[in-house]
């Protein structure tokens, strides 16, 4: 047997347009999310937070995730998710149903630049070190041809060595231009969210406790329709 496939993908956590109660469920759903994602032995890391107004809330928080199984893990989180309690900042305030969703970012930008992608160039050094670095071209410019962001690499003596330095700056350089892209992607995506569906949620919390809430009503339902039948069936 093959091993399993390993898969990226990147969700957000957001509260839409909802107030500060929305802003502190998205806070709490990211708890409860990484502890299920820890349980998985799913890797994660958390590229982007916009926190609230209020104190310990967030307004959205993107995650992204590398595992095995991701679709089926996600397919139990992704959509809206409902919060019954009373506002932590509005006590008197009659709602008490609030809403935030959880949904995946489709992306095409890789956040890994590859080797092939990267031209290097020796050029000569300047700065501190007065002729003794000059004579030498030991500083690098490295390039990454997709998106043409350079770096200029002179920290060592070593060719080599400003070889590797110049391809980890031009990783996070490119990584950083990525996000900032997706970011505003999330953005933009989320024009087609800003009503999150409040009648279907993937998930019930309820209470400061922030327990799960089991929904058994409409099997509830289900079962007296059942046993109304059946007594109407015994009368006859």
């Amino acid at each position: 047997m093959g091993k399993p496939l390993i898969n990226t993908k990147i969700i957000q956590i957001t509260s839409g347009r909802g107030p500060a109660e929305c802003c502190w469920v998205v806070a709490q759903i990211l708890k409860h999310f990484l502890e299920a994602v820890n349980s998985k032995g799913i890797d994660y890391k958390i590229l982007q937070r916009e926190k609230g107004i209020e104190n310990m809330t967030l307004h959205s928080v993107t995650v992204q995730l590398k595992g095995n199984n991701l679709s089926r893990f996600l397919s139990q989180w992704t959509g809206t998710i409902q919060w019954i309690g009373t506002s932590t900042f509005r006590p008197q305030h009659k709602r008490k149903n609030w809403f935030v969703g959880l949904y995946e970012i489709r992306k095409s930008e890789q956040f890994q630049i590859l080797e092939k992608d990267i031209t290097y160039q020796a050029t000569r050094s300047s700065g501190p070190g007065g002729q003794h670095v000059n004579k030498v071209s030991s500083a690098i410019r490295a390039t990454h041809q997709p998106t043409k962001m350079q770096v200029l690499v002179m920290d060592s003596r070593s060719q080599h060595q400003n070889k590797k330095i110049a391809k980890a700056r031009l990783q996070e350089k490119v990584a950083e231009v990525q996000l900032e892209a997706l970011q505003s992607g999330i953005k933009n995506q989320w024009k087609n969210h800003l009503s999150i569906e409040r009648g279907n949620p993937i998930k019930v919390f309820k209470g400061k406790d922030f327990k799960r809430n089991t929904i058994v009503k409409d099997f509830k339902k289900q079962r007296c329709a059942l046993k109304n039948e059946l007594r109407n069936q015994l009368k006859n």
